[in-house]
């Protein structure tokens, strides 16, 4: 039985996981799972990714009967992300950009990092509405995008259910010049920004440096 114990889904794929931190890997987080966890007492229980709005969300006071136990628990990315903002003063621990978003309130929504993914291989079928924002704001920073533009791209994925939220089908309902919108899809292939994936590595990388050295 492993020390640590990591829910992770969409946001990183396993085996990239494991190649940064040897732990048991488990689907994302639903409700009374952590209550299920807390008598296999890990050290540690990393809190990346869960079910949203279709299945009964990993509750607050789940998070904290863990800690009750004397469970260290992390969140990042997506999940993880949004009840360690929420939980933080009651000992969560939160890792990432995201997390530091919601913390500070620049995000508040849930939709900010919820998508739909494959059930059998957790790989993501839509773009999280937290990486479009983080994205345009790189576009907006080295001058690709204009603020008026990435306002226009950044509605238009908001005015979408998270589960038809893709890039391609934000930039075809922005009213933008054809030739515009080719190259803004030319730009993303090598620009786009997936800060939920690097919130859950930099996740992995903080458990394994402060607690399994």
């Amino acid at each position: 039985m492993h020390d640590v114990i990591i829910f992770l889904g969409p946001s990183l794929p396993v085996p990239d996981a494991e190649k940064i931190l040897s732990a048991e890997y488990r689907p994302p987080v639903r409700r009374v799972d952590l209550l299920e966890v807390i008598r296999e007492k890990p050290r540690v229980i990393g809190i990346i990714d869960g079910v949203f709005f279709e299945d009964a969300a990993v509750g607050h006071r789940e998070v904290l009967q863990v800690i009750k136990n004397g469970i260290i628990v992390v969140g990042a990315s997506s999940m993880g992300a949004l009840r360690a903002a929420e939980l933080e003063p009651f000992g969560m621990t939160g890792v990432g950009e995201v997390f530091r978003m919601y913390r500070d309130g620049e995000i508040e929504s849930d939709d900010e990092v919820a998508l739909i993914c494959d059930p059998v291989t957790n790989m993501a079928l839509s773009d999280a509405l937290v990486n479009i924002r983080i994205t345009l704001k790189f576009g907006v920073s080295t001058g690709f995008f204009t603020p008026d533009e990435a306002d226009m791209v950044l509605n238009a994925g908001k005015s979408l259910w998270y589960p038809d939220r893709s890039w391609s089908k934000i930039i075809s309902i922005c009213n933008l010049d054809p030739l515009r919108k080719e190259s803004i899809r030319t730009w993303l292939k090598e620009n786009r920004i997936d800060q939920k994936r690097e919130d859950a590595r930099a996740a992995l990388t903080y458990i394994r440096e402060r607690f399994c050295s």
